[in-house]
C-alpha cells in the first residue's frame, strides 16, 4: 500500500528513488540537457523547477535549500553557484514556469522503455508583436464582412424567390381567367348554333304548314 506517497515508483526502492532523482536533477543542471527514461524525466520535471524558483530568488537560504536538494557535496555546490550565476545575469528572467522542455526518441531498443530527451529551455520567450496582432484583428473584420455579405446575399435570394413565386400566382390566375373566357366563348357559340338550329327548324315548320294549307285550300276549292 502506498499510503501518503506521492510520485512514481520507478521500479526501485525509496533511497535509489531519492539518489537517481537528485543526480539526474544535478546532470541536467550541469549539462543543460540530458537523455533518460520518459518517467524519470516528468519525475524530476519539479526539482528542476524548484531550485530554479529558489535561484529567482537569489537569497542565502534558497542557496541553501538547493544544495540541500541536491544532496550537499562540493559538487553540487558547484552546480548550484552556477545556477544562481545564471539566473542573476537574466537567465529565465522572463519565464514565469515552465523552465524545461522533453522530447520523446522513440522505444529504445531492447526493454522498449520510452526514450526522451530533457534540456533547458534558456531562449528568451518570444512576445507576440502588435503586427501579428493586427493581421488577426484583420481576419475577424474579413469574416465578419463576409458573414453580412452572406445574409445580404441570402436576403436577395429570398426577395428573388418571394417575386418569382408571385409571378407564378399571377400567372396561374391568368391562365384560370383565360381558360374561363374560352369556356364563356365557346359556350356561347354553342347558344348562338343552337339558335342558327331552331331558326332553321322553324322556318321549315313554317313552310311545311304553308303548303299543308295550299293543298288544304286547292282541296277545299274543287
Amino acid at each position: 500500500m502506498r499510503h501518503n506517497y506521492k510520485g512514481r515508483k520507478l521500479g526501485t526502492d525509496a533511497s535509489h528513488t531519492k539518489a537517481m532523482k537528485r543526480s539526474l536533477t544535478a546532470a541536467l543542471l550541469y549539462n543543460d540537457r540530458i537523455k533518460t527514461i520518459e518517467s524519470r524525466a516528468k519525475e524530476i520535471r519539479p526539482e528542476v523547477d524548484r531550485i530554479i524558483t529558489w535561484a529567482k530568488k537569489g537569497d542565502l537560504h534558497s542557496r541553501r535549500l538547493a544544495i540541500a536538494r541536491l544532496g550537499g557535496g562540493e559538487q553540487n555546490k558547484e552546480i548550484v553557484r552556477e545556477v544562481f550565476e545564471k539566473v542573476a545575469q537574466g537567465m529565465f528572467a522572463d519565464r514565469q514556469g515552465g523552465y524545461t522542455r522533453i522530447m520523446k526518441l522513440g522505444p529504445r531498443k531492447g526493454d522498449g522503455a520510452p526514450m526522451v530527451i530533457m534540456e533547458l529551455c534558456t531562449e528568451p520567450v518570444q512576445k507576440k508583436s502588435k503586427a501579428a496582432a493586427e493581421p488577426k484583428k484583420a481576419t475577424k473584420a474579413k469574416k465578419a464582412e463576409k458573414v453580412v455579405e452572406e445574409k445580404e446575399a441570402v436576403e436577395e435570394l429570398e426577395a428573388v424567390e418571394a417575386e418569382v413565386v408571385e409571378e407564378a400566382e399571377e400567372a396561374v390566375e391568368a391562365a384560370d381567367k383565360a381558360a374561363e373566357v374560352e369556356e364563356a366563348t365557346e359556350a356561347a357559340e354553342v347558344a348562338a348554333e343552337a339558335e342558327e338550329a331552331a331558326e332553321e327548324a322553324a322556318e321549315e315548320v313554317a313552310e311545311d304548314v304553308a303548303e299543308a294549307a295550299e293543298e288544304a285550300a286547292e282541296e277545299a276549292a274543287e
